[in-house]
This record gives C-alpha cells, sequence and structure tokens, in this order.
C-alpha cells in the first residue's frame, strides 16, 4: 500500500508567473495565480507548479560534476516542429544537434533541462 500519491511537480525559478507562461504555450492549459506560487492546469487534468526561488541557479547540463536535479520528457509528434516552437518561446538548445535521435534536449527560460520525445 502506498503511503502517499504525487501531488505536483514543482519548480523552483526566478520569476513563477512568465515560466508558467512558457509551458502554457509548450503544453496548453491554463495558468493560475500570482507572485510566489503559480499552478499551470494542463487540458489532460496534470498540474506543474512553479515556485518563486530569488537565489535560483539552473542546473548546468550536461555537467558530470553536477546533478541536473530533475528533467521533464515532454512527447511530441514532430521533433522540428516542437523544436521550432519551445525555441521561438525562449527555450535554448542542450543537445539537439543529431537528428538521427527520437529526443532533443533543451533548458527553459529559467534554465530548467527538458526533452522533446517523439517516443
Amino acid at each position: 500500500m502506498a503511503l502517499a500519491k504525487l501531488g505536483v511537480v514543482v519548480l523552483d525559478c526566478p520569476d513563477p508567473r512568465a515560466l508558467a507562461g512558457f509551458y502554457a504555450e509548450v503544453l496548453g492549459g491554463t495558468v493560475e495565480g500570482d507572485g510566489e506560487w503559480v499552478d499551470l492546469k494542463a487540458p489532460d487534468g496534470r498540474s506543474l507548479a512553479f515556485q518563486a526561488a530569488p537565489g535560483h541557479v539552473p542546473p548546468k547540463w550536461p555537467a558530470p560534476e553536477d546533478s541536473q536535479q530533475f528533467h521533464l520528457d515532454l512527447t511530441v509528434e514532430d521533433l522540428d516542429a516542437a523544436e521550432a516552437g519551445v525555441l521561438a518561446l525562449g527555450a535554448r538548445p542542450l543537445d539537439a544537434e543529431d537528428r538521427s535521435r527520437t529526443w532533443r534536449v533543451y533548458a527553459d527560460p529559467a534554465g530548467h533541462s527538458f526533452c522533446l520525445c517523439a517516443c
């Protein structure tokens, strides 16, 4: 028997509303809240939360001496189209040169890594 169930994944960032807006453009859904805590309610019923962290230092990727801590895998139908979209929204490529793979790695505007996966 489980002791708990997963509530929400929370991303620390310097500007919760802005980062929630980035992921709302990527995933769809609605942004709720302002200030220190903002929620993104995705169309499939899942949520992501964003918490203000004024001293936020983005994880480094790749960096064997530093942990990336976590990352999001986002499933897409068309890698090229999804890539163009996230780059236009302010993401930056971390490992996206190998076009033969079914996944590519990016950083969101606050520096968290995420993958676009056509898996």
